[in-house]
């Protein structure tokens, strides 16, 4: 049978956010006789090592203790989004404020800029020194570029 997504994500989900952050997303894959969940989380300036160490022995300790899992085996790892995480949901882009993103919109253009801001519908970035606001309607893919001897100005 196995153990399902939904549960982890029920059990998961009040103790992440009792810990003020945000459940970006769990799976669940076979490794050997073992089930690796992996349960994704992220917080407003980024997550602490010790917040996500202290938020795994929670999560464990409920996993092993409800029914649903009963004594399947599994490996949990409680992590923060890599650098290659699509900007997908408003808070993404606010977390990713003053950073330099690569936009595809409708239509194939493609656009990189800094992110000068964001609400919930649309972002500002700074395009070869100008502004320009992009619409989330209008996005098809948005990443985060990973920026090796960024200059401060």
């Amino acid at each position: 049978m196995g153990i399902s997504v939904a549960d982890v994500e029920a059990l998961a989900a009040p103790l992440v956010a009792a810990a003020e952050m945000d459940l970006e997303g769990v799976t669940v894959e076979k490794v050997g006789r073992r089930e690796k969940l992996s349960v994704v989380v992220d917080a407003d300036g980024g997550v602490d090592l010790d917040a996500v160490a202290d938020l795994s022995r929670e999560i464990s300790a409920v996993l092993d203790n409800d029914p649903s899992i009963g004594d399947a085996p599994y490996v949990l790892e409680v992590s923060s989004p890599g650098v290659d995480r699509p900007l997908q949901l408003p808070r993404h882009w606010r977390r990713a404020h003053d950073r330099l993103v690569s936009v595809e919109l409708q239509g194939g253009e493609s656009v990189t800029g800094r992110l000068l801001s964001s609400d919930d519908t649309s972002a500002e970035l700074e395009v070869d020194g100008a502004p320009r606001t992009v619409p989330f309607a209008e996005v098809t893919r948005a990443i985060v570029q990973v920026e090796f001897d960024r200059k401060d100005s």
